[in-house]
Formats: structure tokens, C-alpha cells, sequence
């Protein structure tokens, strides 16, 4: 069977707060540890009130200080934010840490709104080819330091950090296949591409001397609960954040609402279907039926699964159910 993963967006609840927010983020990645989880992830986002890892290489040391053997990493680093340099010296110091545990994923999306980027940047020139350029530097950065090189990421020269390329389009897939770097497609929110990016990163892949073979991992939306309605009941908290989000009104994330379901209208409900088409909300067995489908469906080999549930406990039984699923399934195999 293969590995199942976490990508943790670090929720801010409605009625909670920031440390509130960052003490289940850490409480979660200890429990997924215990559950079997290959990967606990963490994304950049800036200026969203309901998302707690914008300092995203910080929130990943203090994950990592907190469990021993999982691995945790960025899912991703909007890479346009931030000098290679930077970015090799931070992960640098991460998997000298954690030696063998630190994963970089890398975007080049901004994570937020063009307002926010201007504070972050300073500038809002940017060049098509800057991405691919500044992934080659990074790379550069963590091989072992030449005679008479005159920059150096310290730590970050020699240092094992395995990079990622992460995408929601067909760029990212062609990347990742040129470089020959494992691919990660962000289907738990931008379905629409994914088949056609799968393919495209598999016809372009390049054998490179850490990964011989494409490795493609899929994000997947997962409310998994004792019985259905109680999982679709979790769900609405996902879907209010996310229309909310799509009118500029970005907030923490609400708690359930039980008539939420009667009171969107039409073209709503399109957009959410569109949207969390790569999703299950059910009891155990729908949730372990619908995860084999959606492999099955697009050979991935690892998923990597979000939970985005008002309420922590209920959100750490989701993620166990799903665990357990795995569990199942592996057994069976």
C-alpha cells in the first residue's frame, strides 16, 4: 500500500488563536507520528487569518522538535518569496537538526494577495524564467561546496534535503520531469489538471542520480468520521472557508453548520463540487473505498491527505480513520 501523508494548513478556529492553532498543529503531527503518517507538511501562507504557518521553516523545526521519526517539511516554500540563499541556509539548518527528516517543497504561487506580495517583495517585477532559475540555485546551494566558491549556504552545502516540486497547472509537472525531481499536485484544491499534469510529469521525466523514477504524490481532502452524516456535518466548515475565500472575505475557520447545505445556491454548490472533486466525507469504509478508487484512478504513489475540521479532536479522528484505512488495505494487500 502506499504512504499516506499529512499537509496541515495549521487552521486558526473561529473563537481560537494563533497558539492555540500551533499547539494542535504540533499535537496532530505527534499523533500521525504514532498513526504511521510518512510526512507532516506545512504551506506558506501570508496575511490569512486562518492559517497559522506563514513563517513556515520556524513552525517545521518546531514540528520536528516535537516527534522523532516522521518527516516534516513545506508543502511548499513559495519559492519567488524569498532569496535561494535564504531558503538553502533555513532548510540547511533544519536537516542538520533533524538529519534524514527535513522535506523541501517548493511553489511558485505567492501564497496570498498581490497587496501582500508588494510587502513581502518589495517589487512586482517578475520574469516567467525566474522560477526554474532560482530552483537550479537552490539545488546548487545544497551540493557540497566547491573549491574557490565564493557563496555558500552554511549549513545547507552537502547537506541532505530532498526538494520537491509542487504545482496546481501543467508548469510545474514539466519542471519536475526536466529536473528529475518527485512531483507534488495540489488536487485537494485545484483538481481540474491533474490527470493531464500527471502525465506530463511521467512523458518528461528525466532520470536524475536521486530518483531514478517518477514519483508522483496527490493531495486529497479527507472527513472521515463514525458515520456520514457527522462527516458531511465536519465538511462544511472546508466549504465555508473556501466561498468565503472566493469573495475576498478570507477569515479563521468556522465551525460546522448543519444547514449549510440548504442554504447555498446553485452555482455555488457547482463551484464547490468542482473544487473538492478529489475528496471523500463518510464512515470507514466510504473513506477506505473512495481512497482505493482514487488510486486506483490515477496511480499515484503517495498521497498526502488534509482535514480541514473546526474541532481538533474531531480532525484527529479523521486523520485516524483514514490511517486506519491504510492499515486495512496494506493487510489485504
Amino acid at each position: 500500500m502506499i504512504p499516506f501523508s499529512i499537509l496541515d494548513l495549521a487552521p486558526v478556529l473561529e473563537g481560537g488563536s494563533v497558539g492555540e492553532a500551533l499547539a494542535n498543529s504540533r499535537d496532530l503531527a505527534q499523533h500521525a507520528e504514532g498513526w504511521g503518517y510518512n510526512r507532516f507538511w506545512l504551506a506558506e501562507h501570508h496575511n490569512m487569518p486562518g492559517i497559522a504557518s506563514a513563517a513556515t521553516a520556524v513552525l517545521i523545526g518546531h514540528i520536528a522538535g516535537a516527534t522523532s521519526t516522521i518527516r516534516v517539511g513545506a508543502g511548499g516554500i513559495m519559492l519567488p518569496n524569498h532569496a535561494p540563499l535564504v531558503v538553502a541556509e533555513q532548510f540547511g539548518t533544519l536537516a542538520t537538526l533533524y538529519p534524514g527528516r527535513i522535506d523541501l517543497g517548493l511553489g511558485r504561487a505567492p501564497g496570498t494577495d498581490q497587496l501582500t506580495v508588494r510587502a513581502l517583495r518589495r517589487s512586482l517585477e517578475s520574469d516567467p524564467e525566474q522560477f526554474p532559475r532560482d530552483v537550479v540555485e537552490l539545488m546548487r546551494y545544497f551540493q557540497p561546496a566547491e573549491p574557490g566558491q565564493r557563496i555558500k549556504a552554511v549549513p545547507g552545502a552537502g547537506v541532505d534535503v530532498p526538494i520537491w516540486i509542487l504545482g496546481s497547472s501543467l508548469f510545474g509537472a514539466q519542471l519536475a520531469g526536466a529536473l528529475g525531481l518527485p512531483y507534488a499536485f495540489a488536487s485537494h484544491f485545484a483538481p481540474a489538471q491533474m490527470m493531464d499534469a500527471i502525465a506530463e510529469y511521467r512523458r518528461r521525466f528525466q532520470p536524475s542520480e536521486t530518483w531514478p523514477e517518477p514519483y508522483v504524490m496527490l493531495g486529497f481532502n479527507v472527513f472521515a468520521a463514525d458515520s456520514e452524516d457527522e462527516a458531511r456535518y465536519l465538511m462544511t466548515s472546508m466549504q465555508q472557508a473556501f466561498l468565503k475565500l472566493r469573495k475576498g472575505e478570507p477569515g479563521p475557520l468556522p465551525p460546522p453548520d448543519k444547514d449549510f447545505e440548504s442554504r447555498i445556491g446553485p452555482a455555488e454548490r457547482q463551484l464547490l463540487d468542482q473544487i473538492m472533486a478529489c475528496s471523500s466525507a463518510g464512515g470507514p469504509q466510504k473513506i477506505q473505498s473512495d481512497l482505493v478508487a482514487f488510486i486506483e484512478k490515477t496511480g499515484a504513489d503517495e498521497l498526502i491527505l488534509t482535514s480541514q475540521i473546526h474541532d481538533h479532536a474531531a480532525r484527529l479522528r479523521s486523520f485516524e480513520i483514514a490511517a486506519e484505512a491504510r492499515a486495512a488495505l496494506a493487510q489485504e494487500a
